[in-house]
């Protein structure tokens, strides 16, 4: 059955990126810096992919979420100027893509408030949301998030479609993730870290990501497409793959939504933090 939080919208979709670059890597072993063919796959993400996926969002008027370590914005201002000024949304991913699992409450906060203050040199603002780099929180996390004013987290995995959390005093709306919409968990072929099960076929993901939205769709709620552009989704087939993905969604429209056509959000595609003023009504999960 349809929910009704979001009024006559019977299925949203979230197409969110995470850009990475070489933060990630670089944080989890500083030596891979001598790893010419491995920095340059993931330079691909923000120097070449990230590009291309906003001129693909572009060309369907979509409006995305873009989760960004402070690492990689301050070493690629002029992308990050570029995703901000077509509309879309920064999300907060640290700053060297640090798990905050793997940090004391200190380090988790320093870590937090720096990358808020480089994401506020870009956009004039705080950001509203936050992934957690590795889906992994700690046990601070969420009121950390909370004391600081985010109003949604993208981080755990506890519902399909989102829902409210106790943080502390407050709430937050988690916008719920899966590995199984993750194009990492298909196409993590890293032979320097010994991650070498071979890259899955796109007909396979497909499969696997459209019957997800039909699901979701059937049972009413929203979709949350999770990708990291260095990955397939941002080379030369990516797109062509994600035309695909969008023809399959809009074969629902119809039925999405009674769609006012001049409304700003008014098509079931959005960044994360659309949905908020319609979550925060909601009661605790």
């Amino acid at each position: 059955m349809a929910t009704n939080w979001l009024g006559k919208i019977r299925c949203a979709v979230m197409l969110t990126f995470d850009v990475d670059g070489v933060s990630s890597r670089l944080h989890s072993n500083p030596n891979f810096a001598k790893f010419p063919s491995l920095m340059s796959m993931l330079e691909f993400g923000p120097s070449v992919a990230t590009p291309r996926i906003l001129e693909l969002l572009d060309s369907y008027d979509i409006k995305g979420s873009f989760f960004i370590p402070g690492y990689i914005v301050e070493t690629h201002e002029e992308l990050v100027q570029k995703i901000v000024s077509h509309g879309h949304e920064l999300g907060h991913h640290g700053y060297m893509h640090e798990p905050p699992s793997t940090m004391d409450k200190q380090q988790e906060e320093d870590v937090l408030d720096q990358g808020i203050e480089i994401l506020k040199q870009i956009t004039g603002h705080a950001p509203k949301g936050y992934r957690s780099p590795s889906f992994e929180l700690s046990e601070h996390s969420l009121s950390l998030l909370a004391s600081r004013d985010f109003l949604y987290d993208s981080s755990l995995m506890g519902d399909d479609s989102p829902y409210t959390l106790d943080a502390g005093s407050k709430q937050l709306v988690e916008i719920p993730v899966h590995w199984s919409l993750d194009d990492g968990a298909y196409w993590n072929f890293i032979p320097a870290e010994n991650h070498r099960f071979p890259p899955m076929s796109p007909e396979f993901v497909y499969n696997a990501w459209s019957e997800a939205f039909l699901e979701i769709y059937e049972r009413g709620g929203a979709f949350c497409g999770y990708r990291r552009s260095w990955y397939r989704s941002g080379r030369r087939h990516g797109p062509t793959e994600s035309r695909s993905y969008h023809r399959h969604y809009e074969q629902h429209g119809s039925n999405f939504q009674n769609r006012p056509q001049n409304h700003r959000y008014g098509y079931p595609f959005c960044p994360a933090a659309a949905f908020l003023p319609a979550l925060q009504t909601q009661s605790p999960k």
